[in-house]
Order: structure tokens, then C-alpha cells, then sequence
């Protein structure tokens, strides 16, 4: 007898561990099945929602999950902040006015259920509403409420959330639903975690870039506004840059004695830093240009500056106005390399002054794609560098040029980024194609540029570009 009252001890026992063990089971396998279900809706949230709405539905589908889970009638969920303040909820009332809503939050982290696992740091379980104080009845409640599971989402020393859980059941939410959600909160605030900070990148993404707008637009005002107007010229530009901002610009300004200024350059840098160089140098070159008085006797400036093929230009005054814009060059490599070397910042640049009357081009190319000169037959002229970046390095030397625009000739400058242009493919638009369309003839510099820009986009495509897109265009009529 004492024999059998002991085996069906063991008997028991064993049967209760069993039962212990399926139940364990019976909880990871649902919780599995939750945390798999909850991260599919969330794939699927990232891939609809808008960046906007991430945070939100991350919420809604954690809620979601967890009520489905325990099959409550209905649930609230707070977000919070490190400090503890309440950063955004979901709440079982659906339609509240801020201020109701704020007071309900208020109520419920003070004297609520929440509040106590706020405090607690643990999970809250009311078998039934009307025995256990910490629950609180709201005023004008719209639904019945008896049982009720709080839940702490915890990821490792940060309380990140509370899920509460409803039911007009008593005793709906039992020990082991309560077990299986603390299986399921841990998933929970990975999600939540993620959602929180995928938001806070999301606001400063938008910040920084409502701040490169910013960039932008100064940087686009810059750029002249509009070209200089010429009787018998036509000036024509193209500006697209890679980034919201850009180290290409091209100019055209006005200089004393009814000459005008052409430049266009490359930074060597992109982005802020390569934009900010941009205006220094475009600045620099605008004031130098219009400042600059060589001292000495005329003619003998005019022979130790004078061309490797002599002036071209017969107006002795008009060839000495040029020399003392383009000294702009140097000054601006003096500034730039001495004030602001530790930054490694230079731009490749050509700087022309041109004579609207006669067609005389004095120039400076310093380290500049070469421009071309064409006429009906195509590439006439090919406008090298005569010099180094500017900005390299202090005392660099920079020679001077002289050519002559003949009636129907077309000047053409562009930056490095219309050569090396991308397609989808990864191969480069080249120097070659470039030549091929400026061997065709065209009537005007807006007709040129249009057919390089329509050549151009066609073979890019929609590949991202890594370099800004720039041209200028002169046409003597």
C-alpha cells in the first residue's frame, strides 16, 4: 500500500513536470510565433510606410501583435523617453481631443496601472478591476474593463514602453498569458527601439536637409542671376549639380572699360565644403578683378606679360585692362593657398576677359578642362591650361593668352563632369563623344548646349551622377 502511494507520488509529480515542461513549450512556440509574425509586419510596414509614419506603425503593429496574442478586446501602448515623459501613445479611446488625451496620459502614469509598473519595473496583472486599487476607472469610461496585463518593454536598462491589455472578462489574462508576453517584450523592444531611433535619424535627415536646401538656394544666388547682354554676343550657361549643393560655378560680369569677365571652374572637393570654396573664389575673383591697378610703366608691363605669341589685341590700354583683371588669378591662389592650405581646397579655373568690340579673348587657364573654339568646320581652336590650379600653392605662376573670336565662332567651356558622366552601366560619357558633337555644326551657343545636355542625359539615363555638370558658351554674332 505505502509501496503504490508512493509510486503514484512519483506518478504525479513526473506528470506535473511534464505538464510544466508542454506548457513552456506551448509559451515559446506561440511566442515565436508571435515575434515571426510581428517582424513580418514590420518588413512589410518599412516597405509601404513613408518615413513619417514608420514610428507610428511600428506602434500600432506592436499593439496589434500583443492583442492578438492574448485575445484582448482592446489595448494601449506608451512610447516613452529616457527621462520617463511619455514621447507617444496609443490609446484604448480612439477619439479624444489633445487635451483629454493629455489628462487621460496624466491619470493614468499618476495613479494608474501604468504608473505602478513604471515605478515597479515589472509586469502588473489585475485578475479583476474591482479587487485590486491599482486600477483606475476613468470618468465617462466607454467600455467595461475587469481584467488587465501591463507590460514593461525593457531593453537592457531603459524602460522604452508599456503595453496595457483589456478585457470585460475577470480573470481573462492568466499567469501563463502574462508569461508569454514577457517571451514576446523582449522582441518587442528591439522593434520599438529600432522604430525610435529610425524616427529620430528620420528628423534629423530632414533637418540637414532643409539645411542644404538652404545651401542650395545661396549657393544658386551666387550664380549670376542673369548673363551679360551683348549687341553682337550671345552667352549661354548650363548648371547641374550632382548634390543639392555643388563645386562648379560659371560667371559673367561686367569690367571697367566695357569689357566683360568669363569664368568657369571645378573645386576639387563636392559637397559643403567644395560649395563654400565655390562663393570664396567666385567672390575673390569678382573683387580682385575689378580692384587690381598694375604699377609701372605701361609698356614695359605689357612685355614682361605679354604672350608666348605676342598681343594680339592693337588697343594698348584695352590689353593692359585685361592684365589687371586677370592678376585676379594670383591674388586669389595667394589667398586661398596661404589663408586656407590646412583644407587642401583648389579649383581648376578659366578666367577670360573679353572684348566685345574686337573679339579679343585674354585668358588664363589654370589646370581647367581645355575650351574649344568652333566654326562651321567644327574644332578650330583648343584653349589649354596655361597654369596650375589655383589655390595649390603660393607663388604659382599662371601665363597669360590672347585669341581672337571671329563672326560665327562658338567658345566653349565645361567641367569634368559632362566628360565623365556615368550610365547605368558605369561607363563614361568620354572626351571623344564630347568631340563628336562639337564637330557637328550648330548655329548658336543655346543650340550647342542643348545638343550636348540632350546627348549627354541620354546616355546617363537615371544613373546617379558623383560630379557636377557644368558649361559656358560663347557666341560672336
Amino acid at each position: 500500500m505505502n509501496f503504490n502511494n508512493q509510486t503514484q507520488a512519483v506518478d504525479y509529480t513526473e506528470l506535473e513536470s511534464l505538464r510544466r515542461e508542454v506548457a513552456e513549450l506551448r509559451n515559446e512556440g506561440a511566442a515565436f510565433k508571435a515575434q515571426s509574425h510581428l517582424l513580418e509586419k514590420l518588413v512589410s510596414m518599412a516597405r509601404s510606410s513613408t518615413e513619417g509614419e514608420v514610428l507610428k506603425a511600428a506602434l500600432q503593429t506592436t499593439l496589434d501583435v500583443a492583442t492578438d496574442q492574448t485575445n484582448s478586446e482592446k489595448g494601449s501602448l506608451f512610447l516613452l523617453e529616457t527621462s520617463g515623459k511619455v514621447a507617444d501613445a496609443i490609446l484604448s479611446r480612439a477619439e479624444v481631443t489633445p487635451e483629454q488625451r493629455k489628462n487621460l496620459i496624466g491619470n493614468v502614469l499618476d495613479k494608474g496601472l501604468a504608473g505602478w509598473v513604471i515605478r515597479h519595473r515589472q509586469l502588473g496583472l489585475i485578475v479583476d478591476t474591482e479587487h485590486d486599487d491599482r486600477w483606475l476607472t476613468l470618468p465617462n469610461q466607454p467600455y467595461n474593463v475587469r481584467s488587465v496585463l501591463a507590460v514593461p518593454i525593457i531593453r537592457g536598462e531603459e524602460l522604452l514602453g508599456i503595453i496595457t491589455l483589456l478585457h470585460s472578462q475577470p480573470g481573462h489574462f492568466t499567469q501563463e498569458i502574462a508569461n508569454l508576453m514577457l517571451l514576446t517584450a523582449d522582441q518587442m523592444a528591439l522593434v520599438l527601439e529600432n522604430a525610435r531611433l529610425y524616427s529620430k535619424l528620420d528628423k534629423y535627415s530632414k533637418a540637414l536637409d532643409a539645411e542644404l536646401e538652404k545651401g542650395r538656394q545661396i549657393q544658386i544666388d551666387f550664380l549670376p542671376y542673369e548673363l551679360v547682354k551683348l549687341p553682337t554676343w550671345e552667352i549661354a550657361a548650363c548648371f547641374h549639380p550632382a548634390r543639392q549643393v555643388a563645386g562648379d560655378f560659371y560667371d559673367t560680369f561686367e569690367l571697367p572699360n566695357q569689357q566683360v569677365g568669363l569664368v568657369i571652374a571645378d573645386v576639387c572637393d563636392k559637397g559643403v565644403g567644395a560649395a563654400l570654396f565655390m562663393a570664396l573664389m567666385r567672390s575673390l575673383i569678382r573683387v580682385f578683378s575689378s580692384e587690381t591697378q598694375l604699377r609701372g610703366f605701361a609698356r614695359q608691363i605689357l612685355e614682361e606679360n605679354q604672350p608666348t605669341d605676342g598681343w594680339i589685341g592693337e588697343s594698348g590700354s584695352k590689353n593692359l585692362a585685361h592684365l589687371n583683371a586677370l592678376q585676379a588669378v594670383s591674388r586669389t591662389n595667394e589667398y586661398v593657398a596661404q589663408n586656407h592650405w590646412q583644407m587642401s581646397m583648389f579649383a581648376t579655373m578659366f578666367f577670360g576677359v573679353l572684348d566685345p568690340e574686337t573679339g579679343i579673348l585674354t585668358y588664363i587657364n589654370g589646370g581647367h578642362e581645355p575650351l574649344f573654339i568652333l566654326n562651321e568646320s567644327g574644332v578650330k581652336n583648343t584653349l589649354k591650361s596655361t597654369g596650375p590650379a589655383v589655390g595649390m600653392m603660393p607663388g604659382s605662376k599662371f601665363k597669360i593668352q590672347q585669341i581672337q573670336l571671329e563672326v560665327g565662332d562658338i567658345l566653349i567651356g565645361y567641367t569634368d563632369g559632362v566628360t565623365e558622366g556615368k550610365n547605368p552601366e558605369g561607363k563614361l560619357f568620354t572626351d571623344k563623344r564630347l568631340r563628336d558633337i562639337l564637330e557637328q555644326p550648330s548655329t548658336s551657343a543655346s543650340e550647342l548646349l542643348n545638343s550636348i545636355k540632350t546627348n549627354l542625359f541620354a546616355f546617363v539615363a537615371d544613373a546617379p551622377q558623383f560630379d557636377d555638370i557644368t558649361m559656358l558658351c560663347v557666341q560672336r554674332k
